[in-house]
């Protein structure tokens, strides 16, 4: 089994990669493999809802300047993702926003996958932003997995992530947990338990 850790912030080892890492080294210590997946520094374009990733079946974004589709090939193969980014302006960084809207309108059918979301925050907004980030997984049908507190950590470095020892103790939490539920989720698939089988997406719209 496998989970795809993304990494929102611009800053590659910085505060959110260490609540990841965390999360990770949790996992792995359960027998799962881990990848920490930097979404970058070059600009994440918008989605444009241009729909060429419907029309083609191809489950590949029209825009390939950055690693949205790369990060789709990996998400296919994954039983698990986890969200991680930091707080700005009470909100989720708007290169993971931009990132995500493209990675789940494009993106191969995520319903059945293990879905967590981390943030990280200097002082506050934290719940704002990860309550933006879970309802990614929850449209997408992706349980979602939580720990024994919010999962966030605070710190304006890495060095002070690390010295939060609440939001530490959350993120290895969340790392169990989620490795539980991929395994119990494993069991049912061995046992006959699949998931419940998808059906026609009714839409309604409020003016006609």
């Amino acid at each position: 089994m496998k989970v795809l850790l993304i990494n929102g912030s611009p800053k590659k080892a910085g505060c959110t990669y260490t609540a990841l890492k965390t999360v990770a080294e949790a996992l792995e210590k359960n027998g799962i493999y881990t990848e920490i997946f930097h979404v970058g520094t070059a600009p994440i374009k918008g989605c444009m809802g241009c729909g060429s990733c419907s029309r083609t079946g191809s489950h590949q974004c029209i825009t390939t300047q950055d690693t949205v589709n790369e990060a789709i090939m990996k998400a296919k193969e994954a039983d698990g993702i986890v969200v991680g980014s930091p707080v700005h302006y009470a909100a989720a960084s708007g290169d993971i926003t931009s990132f995500l809207d493209r990675l789940f309108y494009a993106g191969y059918p995520m319903a059945g996958k293990v879905g967590a979301a981390v943030v990280c925050c200097r002082r506050g907004g934290a719940t704002a932003a990860l309550d933006q980030l879970n309802k990614y997984f929850t449209i997408a049908q992706m349980p979602v997995v939580s720990s024994n507190y919010w999962n966030m950590v605070h710190g304006n470095t890495p060095e002070e992530v690390l010295r939060d020892e609440e939001g530490i103790q959350t993120m290895q939490l969340l790392g169990e947990n989620m490795a539980w539920l991929l395994k119990c989720i494993e069991a049912g698939r061995n046992a006959g338990i699949n998931f419940p089988e998808a059906q026609p997406k009714i839409r309604t719209n409020f003016i006609r």
